[in-house]
């Protein structure tokens, strides 16, 4: 795992390394469950401006098929398969 700091760029001056991970600690409290993936910190006076990207979260698509709510065929039985395989797919 790379370090934290790798991922945040200072922009407009220097902050301490303790600031910075109070804002990465910031960022992390208001996207619970994701990972950042870049952020930078932009100081401009009084102020600080944060922009961040975050890591995508992976998903598995679910569908209905033939009633049921799938993720994917890989357990079906040849019977169900060809239940799929063999369905009037109509579109909209």
């Amino acid at each position: 795992m790379s370090n934290v700091l790798d991922l945040v760029t200072v922009k407009n001056g220097e902050l301490s390394q303790e600031e910075i991970l109070a804002y990465v600690a910031h960022v992390e409290k208001e996207n619970p469950n994701r990972s950042i993936e870049a952020l930078t910190i932009e100081l401009d006076g009084e102020f600080v401006n944060l922009s961040y990207t975050l890591k995508p979260v992976p998903f598995e698509r679910i569908r209905r098929i033939t009633g049921y709510l799938v993720g994917t065929m890989d357990h079906w039985n040849d019977a169900k398969r060809a239940e799929e395989r063999d369905r009037v797919k109509h579109s909209l």
